[in-house]
């Protein structure tokens, strides 16, 4: 089988076949970094540039891993410490790189959009690593594949996706994600955070109880409180918000139920997630760590071939 697409620019793109295709694709991948030599020759003549344009610890280590355990060659991209900074456009920093016959793009930047332009001027597959508030769909992928594992299924699942909603790319994809898969949703958070007319848009159902949502899911993804993207107060304090919308073990142990608790990290611990729960027997924010290496190298195996 083979993706209907030639780059990962969102979810929003792919059919139900091409994400069934890469989680099915992430299970073998997951079988090979458990063996003791972790390198697979797949990728071994096919260049990759890691290009950041926004800070990312995670993101860009998992995606940089995934390369080397494919035997990719890889270039990163920095663009504080590069001409970017001097003002160079997008267009022409990725011009140069590619007249170094590089074949693939990994790109994060905080234009939404950012990688749709890139994919419409130039021939290399583009990987969206997170544009603006838009998408991030490898993020979406590694949360299904996680929930998939622990709980055996996507359709049906109840999946409530509490906190930062306006400013998350995370959210958009992973409900893109769960729509198409057959799971219901329901997202959960301040009024202040949450986007006006997104039930309509996205059949999603919408709580501002903590509590009722806890009580409703099978699954709690939690987001980061995205600060440095708000531009005016959207609520009165982190402790005000930790008091409302903080899950707790008290909180989890009063629903009478085990939810599996996630997020995609950085955690505020103490504002979205308290230590004992982030830690706790109910989460698998490690599980999704590990997971994100194996779906990397997914794509980016599915997509080296389509350009073949």
């Amino acid at each position: 089988m083979k993706l209907s697409t030639k780059h990962l620019l969102g979810i929003k793109d792919l059919t139900r076949d091409d994400i069934q295709l890469i989680l099915s694709t992430a299970e073998q991948f997951k079988e090979v970094l458990q063996r003791p030599v972790k390198k697979v020759p797949s990728l071994r003549d096919v260049t990759i540039v890691n290009l950041f344009y926004e800070n990312s610890t995670r993101t860009r280590m998992s995606f940089e891993l995934a390369e080397r355990r494919l035997s990719a060659d890889v270039l990163n991209f920095a663009a504080t410490t590069s001409s970017a900074a001097k003002g160079e456009t997008l267009l022409d920093t990725v011009n140069n790189i590619l007249s170094m016959k590089v074949d693939m793009v990994v790109m994060r930047h905080s234009a939404s959009g950012a990688p749709h332009f890139l994919a419409k001027h130039i021939p290399a597959a583009i990987v969206n690593a997170g544009d603006g508030i838009n998408e991030h769909p490898t993020q979406a992928l590694l949360d299904a594949f996680s929930m998939k594992e622990k709980l055996g299924k996507l359709e049906g699942l109840k999946v409530a996706i509490i906190g930062d909603i306006m400013h998350s790319r995370v959210a958009l994809s992973n409900m893109y994600l769960l729509k198409k898969m057959g799971a219901e949703v329901t997202i959960a958070g301040p009024p202040t955070l949450i986007p006006k007319y997104i039930e309509q848009a996205l059949d999603v159902r919408v709580e501002y109880n903590l509590k009722k949502a806890l009580q409703w899911c099978d699954v709690a993804n939690v987001l980061r409180i995205q600060l440095e993207r708000q531009n005016q107060p959207l609520f009165s304090s982190l402790r005000e918000y930790n008091l409302a919308y903080g899950i707790n073990r008290k909180l989890l142990e009063s629903l009478g139920k085990e939810i599996v608790i996630m997020h995609p990290g950085p955690i505020n611990r103490g504002v979205e997630l308290d230590s004992d729960v982030a830690d706790g027997p109910f989460s698998i924010i490690l599980n999704q760590v590990e997971n994100g290496v194996a779906v990397r190298m997914a794509v980016l195996y599915l997509l080296a071939n389509e350009q073949g």
